[in-house]
């Protein structure tokens, strides 16, 4: 028996047989484009097959040089390439796992000059506007997709994935907005399909009946002059004829002005999309986007709204996932809280992705907690070689003792980490409870999942019997006979110069996410970094919304009623006059993430918030905020002056006893969970 047993009951796609439903969906990490990297992607994949996933599906390859995501990444178009892939592939099957290439061609989202699309229409995403293929051009895409997916095949994959979806190639031949062809290959829906029928049935021809090949299908194409569903549907029936073996479900193209995986995108809001082709589809069909618990994949799959369910960034987060699942350990999940930050932020900008969460997520050849020399009975080390176990010493004092000050994220990372490596370590915490500055995230709506973290980390806690004391003031004199000192003492709220700062309208932004101050209806916020969007999104939140506002809020409709699955939004509720000030020129918000910060500007249009920027403050008093903008002063009426001017490092135990200094404690810019949680980790490494 077992909690979730359709999760975890095998199933067979063409000749392959699968242990479990749990798909580690695509994602590029960077390491797909170097050949110096090929070691490290491999032992990426293997500790994920390692945790027992079902598949993995890498991140994308071209089929050819116009089909580059940018110049020179990854592509599988030669036989030597297929060749040095086997070191992917063996490390996997050497793990147990199954591996699928996905064959992504990214169109008109190349970000390079020779990027083209089925017309020539610039996308909103890059600078490059593509060259239109001509008729010879597409059928020659068609046929390269085909050979990249036998050459996947002779790599030792075990099966392919056919991006479709996402805004890519094949997704913009498919709707109205990008192609506008009079050619056999555009001008009426039916035309508009045969560039995925194609590529499929002669991938279909090159590798035989049995090998799967996985065809990634837009739902929602969340743009203007997106596909109506019944061309989904007609063009489902197409590829499952030309050979199909699984559709996996894509949801909005990267242009699209809804978000789709952040935080602000409820859990599982998509999983009715999936529900809908599965009553047509006559194959298996894969559910995704925003599902990062076993308990809702398993929900899915017994409701019979799909046969797999694929997540990529929860696999980043936890590589044993599905081992914990499947050995109900599913607490102690270190959950992807869908930030974005150290993932596709970075992948955006050209680095390396990660995981906020877990910054070993990459860099598992070199960030490695081996286990220390200790008397404690061997334990399984999470962050090192499989199954280490730290070897025995002479006796109890020959355990390094650890000390960590502070229970944010820094804190919290050091303290699991280091007893992960077998440390003895005592977390020591002045506040009642574990958490920090995560504690005030988990209050901004969108940002509940970050309440996971401390569920996770607090379930590690315990599971490795670390000592905590909470509500206790660490002094010089308490830490004095510990091996290793790690200082994570954190941050307070920075309370600026403004005359009248002290007035009873000024209040700080912890205090108002704590609850420990009620603010009134009119409002102020100075300061437009991160905190000050997040408090303005608190501050305007209606509490009343539902997991189907989201969709009102941001125009999301039947796409069988509105092609693309648009429609016109519904006006949120003005729960309170926001004015959101700071003292920059930029515009607010623009340094917020590169995948998200777009959707929190949004959401500041679309509550009413005032935004004014190049300001300078000049008082706060019983009429409110004056400032001076461009020369003019100007009076804010207001109940209250919510105060986000960054944070001050509390640094005083340092001063005192030295040791490691990690997280706001080290470097109060902003709040930086996924900087901390990194830092600590390294720290602890080195140990």
């Amino acid at each position: 028996m077992t909690t979730y047993p359709h999760l975890l009951a095998p199933l067979t796609i063409g000749d392959l047989t699968l242990r479990n439903r749990v798909v580690m969906g695509s994602m590029h990490t960077g390491l797909e484009d170097k050949l110096w990297d090929m070691d490290k992607l491999a032992a990426y994949f293997a500790e994920r097959a390692r945790g027992e996933v079902g598949l993995i599906i890498t991140g994308g390859y071209a089929p050819n040089k116009r089909g580059w995501l940018k110049p020179f990444a990854a592509e599988m178009t030669t036989r030597l390439q297929a060749m040095r892939h086997q070191r992917v592939t063996a490390a996997v099957h050497d793990e147990g796992g199954a591996i699928a290439m996905q064959i992504l061609h990214a169109g008109r989202y190349g970000y390079h000059p020779l990027s083209v699309s089925a017309s020539a229409k610039k996308s909103p995403i890059t600078p490059f506007k593509p060259s239109a293929l001509s008729t010879r051009g597409v059928e020659r895409t068609a046929t390269d997709f085909a050979k990249s997916v036998a050459l996947a095949k002779k790599a030792g994959y075990d099966a392919v994935e056919i991006m479709g979806s996402e805004g890519y190639l094949i997704n913009q031949f498919l709707a109205a907005r990008t192609n506008d062809r009079t050619d056999a290959w555009g001008g009426t829906a039916a035309k508009r399909m045969r560039l995925p029928v194609e590529i499929v049935r002669r991938s279909r021809e090159l590798v035989g009946d049995g090998f799967p090949i996985i065809y990634r299908i837009s739902l929602l194409d969340l743009v203007e002059g997106g596909q109506t569903w019944d061309e989904v549907v007609e063009l489902a029936g197409e590829l499952e004829e030309a050979g199909v073996t699984v559709f996996n479900t894509g949801i909005g193209w990267h242009e699209a002005r809804v978000p789709t995986i952040i935080t602000q995108v409820p859990r599982g809001a998509w999983r009715s999309a999936t529900a809908r082709l599965k009553e047509v589809a006559t194959v298996p069909v894969c559910a995704s986007n925003r599902i990062s618990s076993p308990e809702m994949g398993e929900d899915i799959l017994a409701s019979g709204g799909a046969d797999l369910i694929s997540m990529a960034r929860p696999l980043l987060a936890d590589a044993e996932f599905v081992a914990k699942a499947a050995s109900d350990r599913a607490d102690e999940i270190n959950t992807c809280i869908a930030c974005n930050q150290a993932c596709l932020d970075h992948v955006f900008v050209n680095k390396k992705a990660s995981c906020l969460v877990n910054p070993r997520a990459g860099r598992e050849t070199e960030l490695i907690l081996l286990p220390i020399r200790t008397s404690r009975p061997g334990r399984r080390t999470l962050g090192g070689t499989s199954d280490a176990v730290a070897a025995p010493a002479a006796g109890p004092s020959d355990v390094p003792t650890v000390a960590v000050v502070g229970a944010g994220p820094a804190g919290l990372a050091a303290a699991v980490n280091a007893a992960e490596r077998g440390f003895a370590v005592t977390l020591f915490e002045q506040a009642p409870t574990l958490g920090g500055q995560f504690r005030l995230a988990m209050q901004i709506p969108g940002k509940e999942d970050f309440a996971e973290t401390l569920r996770y980390y607090t379930r590690r806690l315990d599971v490795l019997d670390v000592e905590v004391q909470l509500s206790t003031h660490a002094t010089p004199e308490l830490l004095a006979d510990f091996d290793h000192t790690i200082i994570a003492t954190g941050v307070v709220p920075r309370m600026p110069a403004i005359d009248g700062i002290d007035h009873a309208k000024s209040v700080s932004y912890a205090d108002v996410l704590s609850g420990k101050v009620t603010v009134g209806r009119r409002v102020a916020v100075v300061g437009a970094g991160g905190i000050g969007v997040d408090v303005s999104h608190f501050l305007t939140h209606d509490p009343g919304d539902t997991d189907e506002d989201f969709y009102a809020h941001w125009g999301v409709g039947d796409p069988a009623l509105h092609p693309g699955g648009l429609t016109e939004r519904k006006p949120r509720s003005t729960v309170r006059e926001v004015t959101l000030v700071q003292r920059k020129a930029t515009p607010i918000g623009i340094g917020l993430g590169k995948t998200s910060g777009w959707a929190h500007r949004a959401v500041l249009k679309q509550s009413g918030v005032t935004q004014i920027s190049g300001a300078a403050y000049d008082r706060i008093d019983d009429a409110g905020l004056h400032i001076t903008v461009d020369g003019e002063q100007r009076l804010i009426e207001c109940d209250h002056v919510v105060i986000c001017a960054g944070q001050e490092s509390v640094r005083d135990l340092y001063d005192a006893v030295g040791g490691h200094l990690i997280g706001g404690a080290d470097v109060a810019a902003e709040l930086d969970a996924k900087r901390a949680i990194l830092q600590a980790t390294e720290l602890v490494a080195a140990l």
